[in-house]
């Protein structure tokens, strides 16, 4: 039977890039790491690692066992959580990776209700755009993702998806409200414009777009955090991007204004739960999918503009 402790030390070293790193993490001697690996290797016969520049890659035969690994993990938290099932215990953990869009509408009672319902699970929330999100996934770091605007990756499975639109968030009388009609990207041409960085969905659309359409787009401000975008709107600097429900206290108190994008990428974006394909979800992340599924705005239905509804948050 392959030694968990090496294999845990293998997982560390192929995800930190280096011994060193991956030592420092498990707080162990970097030498002790270097002897788990070495004991893995002589036990199979392989190299498990190469030198690659200042850091560490895995082989081929490295990153078959680091999916075995993850694999392992996975099939042991399903059984254990229905192992607790049985025993009647409401005890678990559940690991979700979120865009900053996201945590207002998750924060606002979803998150406070499934706590109070399963008061023995625990919830762990980590900040991400939707690349690293994606890649924690696959990872097997977080169980699900809460994914806008996610490319297609037949490595995940999708539970829940609802169409959530891309719109021009504009200062209350900005002088495109007048249009009364959708805004083409190139009538932004010129405009003090604000834009998420690029491992952000909302971004990766609008590149898309932008590229697709040939014009291109300067903007003044670069950011990995919506509540900055969100002052650049309303202080009235400029404009930007967001999904009508990621600024729908704003839109409600009058602060800002949405308007819709004549294009079809963008008004087909996609909110997601997600998860690693091939990987059986344990209950306490089923629990958790179900709970967010009734109780997100994003995840209850399409977004208001095409459903008709009015949010109160």
């Amino acid at each position: 039977m392959l030694n968990q402790r090496a294999l845990a030390c293998l997982n560390e070293v192929v995800k930190r890039g280096s011994i060193r790193r991956a030592a420092a993490h498990l707080h162990i001697d970097a030498s002790a790491l270097s002897r788990h690996i070495k004991s893995l290797e002589e036990t199979l016969g392989v190299a498990l690692c190469e030198r690659q520049g200042n850091g560490m890659r895995p082989t081929e035969a490295g990153r078959l066992l680091v999916r075995h690994y993850h694999t392992q993990r996975s099939a042991e938290e399903v059984v254990l959580s229905q192992i607790m099932a049985i025993q009647g215990l409401a005890r678990g953990e559940v690991r979700i990776a979120v865009g900053e869009g996201f945590l207002s509408d998750l924060i606002a009672a979803p998150l406070q209700s499934f706590m109070s319902a399963f008061d023995g699970i625990e919830i762990e929330v980590r900040m991400a755009g939707v690349n690293e999100a994606i890649a924690l996934v696959k990872e097997m770091e977080v169980n699900i993702a809460l994914l806008y605007a996610p490319p297609v990756d037949p490595m995940l499975t999708c539970h829940v998806e609802t169409c959530q639109p891309l719109d021009l968030i504009v200062p209350p009388e900005h002088p495109l409200l007048a249009l009364n009609r959708p805004i083409h990207l190139s009538e932004l041409q010129g405009l003090p414009l604000g834009l998420m960085d690029n491992p952000f969905g909302m971004r990766q659309m609008v590149n898309m777009v932008a590229q697709q359409e040939r014009v291109h787009l300067h903007a003044r401000l670069h950011t990995n955090s919506v509540t900055v975008l969100k002052n650049f709107v309303r202080s009235g600097i400029g404009v930007t991007f967001m999904p009508e429900l990621t600024v729908a206290a704003e839109l409600q108190r009058g602060e800002i204004h949405a308007l819709p994008m004549a294009h079809s990428i963008l008004n087909g974006a996609r909110a997601q739960i997600v998860s690693l394909a091939g990987h059986e979800l344990t209950l306490s992340a089923k629990a958790c999918v179900a709970h967010l599924r009734q109780g997100m705005h994003f995840f209850r239905a399409d977004a208001p503009r095409l459903s008709g509804q009015k949010v109160l948050l």
